[in-house]
Parts: C-alpha cells; sequence; structure tokens
C-alpha cells in the first residue's frame, strides 16, 4: 500500500522556501513594531497613577501628612498645572520623534537595517526602562522624565522606516495592500498589550509598568539582531517584482540622481500632507479617548481605558480592509479619501449620540476607528512601499527608508499637534475638540484630491493605470 504524508507535513511543504522566508520575515517585524507600540503606551496609563483624587485613596495609619489633596500625588505633579505638565512628557516625546524621523530615513537607508533596528530597540528599552526606574530611585524632576521621553522619542524613531524598508525589500506590490494592512494591524496589537502589561503594575508600582515593556523592547532587539534577513538575495530567495523595466540597459542610478528622482516622485507630498492631518486625529484619539469617556459617559478609568482599545480594534479591520480595497481597485488615494470623507460625519455622530448606550459606544468606537486608522495604516505602509519602489528608483530599495521616513516624519508633525490642540481646545468644551477633528479629517482629503483625480482617468481609460 502507497504511503501518504501526514496531513501536517503536507501543509509544510506546500510552501516554497521562498514563502516561508517571507513568512517569518513578517512574522518577526510584526513582532518588532508591537514591541515598540507597546513602549510607548505606558505613559498614557500611569497618568491617572502620578496625579490621583486621593481624597479617595485609604491613607496608610503610619504616614504623616500636611496636605490631604495631593498626599498620594508623585512630586512634580501634584500641582494644580498637573495637565500642563503631562502635556510636556506628551510633546517631548512627540516632538523628538517628529523631527527624528526626518534623518531617521537617512540613516537607514546607509546602515544595515539589522544592526540600526537592533540599537534602536536596545536603545529605546533603555530609556523606557530608565523612566521607569525614576519611581525606585525617588525622582521628582521634571526635567528628567522630560529628558528621557525626549531620548527615547528620538530613538524610536530606528522603527517605522525600518521595518516598512525590509517589508518592501521582501514583498512585491501585487498584494501589498493587504499584506501590510494585516501587518500593520502590529501598531492597535501594541497599543492593546502596552495598556494591558501597564495596567497590571500601575496601582502597586508604577515603575514597573515602564520596565517590563522595556525589557520586552530590548528582548526583541536582540532577536532581531540574530535573525532579520534584511534581503531575500541576502539568503538566495527570489527578489519581488516591484516594477517593470522595458529597457534592461537602463541601470540604477547614483545616490545623487536617485535623491533628485526622489525629490520628484508624484504623490510624496500629497500624501505626507494628508498623513499630516490623518495622525493629527489619530493620535488625538490615542492620547485623549480615555478621559473623553470617562468625563461625558462617566466610566470609571479603568473601564474607560478597557473601552478605548475598541478603537483599536477597529484600526485594525479599518487597516485590513483599506489594503484590500486599494489592492482590487489599484486606488491607493481614492480608498484613503473615501474612508476621511465617511470619517468626518461619523465622528460629528459619535460625539452627538456615541454615549446613549453601551452597544452605541462599542459599534461607534469600532466604526470610527475603521475609518480614522484606515487611511494612516495603508499610507504608512503600502502607501510608502509603492513610492519607495518606484521605477524611477530602480535598484535602490534602500529609497525606501527615506521615503518612509519623509511621509511618517511629516504625519508626526500632526501626532504631535493634535494632543497638543486638544489640551487647549478641550476647556471650550469637548463639542470644540470634535470640530476640530473633523476640519482635520477634511483637510486630509482635500490634499489627495488631485491623486483622485487621476486615479478615476485611469478607471475612465484616458491614463495608463497599473492596478496591484
Amino acid at each position: 500500500m502507497k504511503s501518504t504524508l501526514a496531513p501536517g507535513i503536507r501543509l509544510i511543504t506546500s510552501f516554497s522556501r521562498d514563502s516561508w522566508y517571507r513568512g517569518f520575515i513578517l512574522l518577526l517585524t510584526f513582532l518588532f513594531y508591537t514591541a515598540y507600540h507597546l513602549s510607548r503606551k505606558p505613559i498614557s496609563i500611569v497618568k491617572s497613577e502620578l496625579h490621583r483624587n486621593c481624597s479617595t485613596v485609604i491613607r496608610p495609619a503610619d504616614l504623616n501628612i500636611t496636605n490631604n489633596v495631593t498626599w498620594c500625588d508623585w512630586p512634580p505633579f501634584d500641582q494644580d498645572n498637573y495637565q500642563t505638565l503631562f502635556g510636556v512628557l506628551d510633546n517631548s516625546f512627540l516632538v523628538a520623534y517628529a523631527i527624528g524621523m526626518f534623518f531617521s530615513g537617512i540613516f537607514g537607508e546607509r546602515l544595515p537595517l539589522r544592526y540600526y533596528l537592533s540599537f534602536g530597540m536596545l536603545m529605546s528599552g533603555l530609556f523606557t526602562c530608565l523612566f521607569g526606574l525614576g519611581f525606585y530611585w525617588n525622582i521628582h524632576s521634571l526635567g528628567y522624565y522630560a529628558f528621557i521621553q525626549v531620548m527615547n522619542g528620538l530613538m524610536q524613531t530606528t522603527g517605522w522606516p525600518a521595518v516598512v524598508a525590509c517589508v518592501g525589500n521582501w514583498f512585491g506590490k501585487g498584494k501589498r495592500g493587504f499584506i501590510m494592512g494585516v501587518w500593520n494591524s502590529h501598531t492597535s496589537v501594541g497599543n492593546i498589550l502596552g495598556s494591558l502589561i501597564a495596567g497590571v503594575f500601575v496601582s502597586s508600582a508604577w515603575g514597573m509598568s515602564f520596565i517590563v515593556p522595556g525589557l520586552i523592547i530590548a528582548s526583541t532587539g536582540i532577536l532581531c539582531f540574530f535573525f532579520l534577513v534584511e534581503k531575500p538575495e541576502d539568503v538566495n530567495c527570489s527578489p519581488p517584482q516591484h516594477h517593470v523595466s522595458h529597457n534592461p540597459n537602463l541601470q540604477p542610478p547614483d545616490v545623487s540622481v536617485k535623491t533628485a528622482c526622489f525629490c520628484l516622485l508624484q504623490g510624496v507630498v500629497e500624501f505626507s500632507l494628508c498623513l499630516l492631518f490623518a495622525k493629527l486625529v489619530s493620535y488625538t484619539f490615542l492620547y485623549w479617548l480615555p478621559l473623553y469617556i470617562s468625563n461625558v459617559a462617566h466610566f470609571d478609568p479603568k473601564q474607560a481605558g478597557d473601552m478605548s482599545t475598541l478603537f483599536d480594534v477597529g484600526g485594525i479591520l479599518g487597516g485590513v480592509m483599506a489594503g484590500l480595497v486599494s489592492d482590487y481597485t489599484g486606488g491607493r488615494a481614492t480608498t484613503c479619501c473615501v474612508m476621511l470623507v465617511a470619517a468626518a460625519p461619523m465622528l460629528f455622530l459619535y460625539n452627538s449620540i456615541g454615549q446613549r448606550s453601551l452597544g452605541t459606544t462599542i459599534g461607534m468606537l469600532l466604526v470610527c476607528g475603521g475609518l480614522v486608522n484606515g487611511p494612516y495604516a495603508l499610507i504608512t505602509t503600502a502607501v510608502s512601499a509603492d513610492l519607495g519602489t518606484h521605477e524611477s528608483l530602480r535598484g535602490n530599495s534602500r529609497a525606501l527608508s527615506t521615503v518612509t521616513a519623509i511621509i511618517d516624519g511629516t504625519g508626526s508633525i500632526g501626532a504631535a499637534l493634535g494632543p497638543l490642540l486638544a489640551g487647549l481646545i478641550s476647556p471650550t468644551g469637548w463639542n470644540n475638540v470634535f470640530y476640530m477633528l473633523i476640519t482635520a479629517d477634511i483637510l486630509a482629503c482635500l490634499f489627495l484630491s488631485r491623486l483622485v483625480y487621476k486615479e478615476a482617468l485611469g478607471w475612465c481609460g484616458r491614463v495608463p493605470r497599473v492596478r496591484g
């Protein structure tokens, strides 16, 4: 009787060596950027512990205090301007991240990605741990924590350009939107895991809320050093097909020509400015949504934090959907524009009726998360990879790192502005915050109008269009 292979072995052998390597790289880079976002999240969870409502806290019998209002707070966040001080910490990170991102792509283009990512994750882990060690070292200096946030912001810029460049090296354009839509869920997964891990320690020893994520990202840095493969050619795998050149005699341009071509790439400016406003909306939700839910729906802080993770769940679904649609239609800009147009009225409805019942809150958060984070995910992944492997940059795959850094660096300006503007506007009422977010969504859409028109002409057959 002829023997047959076991089902599991048949499954394993049905995939080629190239497929296994591509799957491995996709998983590895997913873990890397999950760790990056995981280590960013603790500050938003620990804020509620640094400044608390001490009247609801049981005071130790042997504690001799002189101030019943702030005895349980962590100086210097025990002052009346604690929200301003928290804003200093947020913007120390976000501004440093936005500035550093423009330089990160340049370094990432010239250095081996494996070394660059490993260094970045190890240093991010160090500075995340140093923030938490302030608890054990009894440090009460705002300057110390602000400096740590600045340095961590700079180190975190090593992540995004490098991982996108690596994935772009391994995957062609065919199903890039879908693949990167799924892969980009690392952002939301990292946010959710960061919230859960920080929440375990926040009430007992908030320093561990930083130290544990810091050790996790440092560990992934070591993993990166030993296992990351930057390009398929390094392990004798077939490189993906980005663009077909009709002239085999064309040689890859040198660095100066490559830079000139890059500056002229159609879509870089439009997508960068669109991301600025899209990221402004996304990061405002990231930093302010738990407080909004707590204030408007009257949930306690833990319930508000748990509820806010639904926005990230919606973001995962939105990113995958945006990738699928853009792959099928070949219209990256149009997909983003439609989702942004739909997001504006949904934000208005969420603010108006989103807190009437638990079911309405859950549904609206999922929908808003998908519509807000879908375009953000598509631009920072598939669009950046498309532009970075543009035919005018043939043979210079490392240019993908620079293109990604420019696009995400511009977006990071919005990430810094959003929470800052929300802090300034929120005292005048939450309605005004949402009006600001809706305006930003509309502006993001307008910046894509030329590209949408160009894609529409392609569908009408007036200009050549290549579908992924």
